[in-house]
């Protein structure tokens, strides 16, 4: 859905101050209870997603057709690629009282438990599903929980499941979202019914999670219950669309969106914001969020594309720079369809507007990226990773280093977040050590006293 609100707070590097040889509730596999739920934490972490990528797949504009069967033609080249996470956008039938466009949004729904005939049937999709499975995939849904299409059958069969102003109309959630009709979760039934349709794509589909639209509009008490439902079929990945309700972390969702690190990377390419604000986000992250969740992190993805711009409208020279920073950076990185191709142009999102792949020229790149998540535990996603450690420099200007590390393997990173040319020296004896660059395997041989200099947005991922 289309976000009216952008939050913004911060990006990369470091966790503050963290002493080298402590340890931090992000840092031990004991608690991130793998398919297990304990006191401490209810929310249930499925082990295959310790050190996943996601991917975000606009079936609508993946191929000419855009249809489940011709982006399942798409599914070995993904696999090289080396995601593990396949989002689908909403795969329902969309409503088409109030629709916007000639299309309509696929946040609009029909019906929950029944597939878009724009894309393909029912067995196309769990055909989809499990010839995904067979590679090695994952599968979530993307679910629209807040609010239905006008004519959904719901609104026919039982108008007291939504919302209704003074006069006994049924309303839209926002003014600006006139395509679709606000639910009045207070109705235990309609909460029911809703758990009961997320169910039935576990069950019969097999999909593994759920991407839920707007969680933070919807109670918290109701997404708990959903995940205990889900989970009671089989351990499933949760994502909100959230970022303020902390609590949603807590029994219902593995993680939630980092729009705040989003929006900072944003606001750093474009001259915008001080990169002294980057170690306050990680700052807050450790000391908000539940034990074991984590964010998503991203450049880009189906909202920002197609309502705030391409990548590199918004990134300019910095594309590549804040796309490495994603992987590297505690959080799980998101991968847009399209990305990969150089996607330079906004989708449209009530019509049809096909993906050009015709050069793939930004897959090896993100495989590189892949990779280095998968070969280097200490960049693994939340208590299976490590910590973010922020390197004093010797003078404040735009280079910053960090280092993530975890028993044996350390990942140290160093970025220019500048249009200059940029030296610094590295006043740190514990980090001194000989490494290899993670990206053309050069070997470096870091020193106390160690100067870097970086072209403009250049960066450095050195690993031992």
């Amino acid at each position: 859905m289309k976000r009216i609100i952008n939050t913004v707070l911060v990006l990369c590097v470091a966790v503050g101050m963290l002493s080298c040889s402590g340890q931090t509730k992000q840092q031990s596999e004991d608690i991130c209870h793998y398919n297990t739920a304990t006191e401490e934490t209810q929310v249930l972490h499925p082990e295959w997603a310790k050190d996943a990528s996601i991917y975000e797949v606009n079936v609508r504009q993946y191929t000419p057709e855009g249809t489940f069967e011709a982006f399942a033609n798409h599914l070995p080249r993904l696999q090289q690629l080396g995601v593990k996470i396949l989002w689908f956008m909403p795969i329902h039938p969309i409503s088409e009282i109030e629709r916007k466009g000639t299309l309509g949004s696929y946040y609009s729904v029909a019906d929950y438990k029944a597939v878009n005939p724009e894309f393909g049937t029912f067995d196309d999709f769990k055909a989809l599903v499990e010839k995904a499975h067979s590679m090695g995939f994952k599968v979530i849904l993307d679910w629209v929980a807040n609010h239905t299409g006008w004519d959904n059958h719901w609104i026919y069969n039982n108008p007291e499941w939504y919302t209704h102003d003074e006069d006994g109309n049924i309303i839209a959630p926002i003014d600006d979202w006139s395509d679709v009709a606000d639910l009045n979760f207070d109705i235990p039934e309609m909460q029911a019914s809703m758990i009961d349709a997320l169910k039935f794509w576990v069950a019969e589909a097999n999909i593994d999670g759920y991407r839920c639209d707007v969680a933070g509009m919807v109670p918290t008490g109701f997404w708990n219950d959903a995940r205990a439902a889900l989970d009671s079929i089989k351990p499933v990945y949760m994502l909100a669309e959230d970022e303020g309700e902390t609590a949603l972390l807590e029994k219902a969702f593995n993680s939630n969106y980092g729009w705040s690190f989003h929006h900072l990377m944003n606001s750093i390419a474009n001259g915008e914001a001080d990169v002294s604000e980057l170690r306050e986000y990680f700052e807050k992250i450790d000391s908000s969020y539940p034990a074991g969740s984590y964010p998503m992190q991203f450049t880009c993805n189906h909202d920002e594309n197609s309502w705030n711009g391409t990548v590199y409208s918004r990134l300019g020279n910095a594309v590549e720079t804040m796309a490495a920073l994603s992987f590297v950076v505690p959080g799980m990185p998101l991968i847009y369809s399209g990305q990969e191709a150089s996607l330079n142009k906004s989708l449209e999102f009530f019509e049809k507007d096909e993906i050009d792949w015709e050069n793939p020229e930004m897959q090896q790149f993100y495989q590189k990226l892949i990779q280095l998540k998968k070969d280097n535990k200490a960049l693994w996603n939340g208590c299976a990773g490590a910590n973010i450690e922020f390197i004093d420099m010797e003078t404040d200007n735009n280079l910053i280093a960090f280092k993530r590390q975890l028993k044996n393997n350390t990942v140290l990173c160093i970025f220019n977040f500048s249009e200059h040319k940029n030296e610094n020296t590295f006043r740190s004896k514990p980090f001194a050590d000989q490494y290899k660059n993670a990206i053309n395997e050069e070997n470096y041989q870091i020193n106390e006293n160690y100067i870097f200099s970086l072209n403009a947005w250049e960066y450095l991922i050195l690993v031992k």
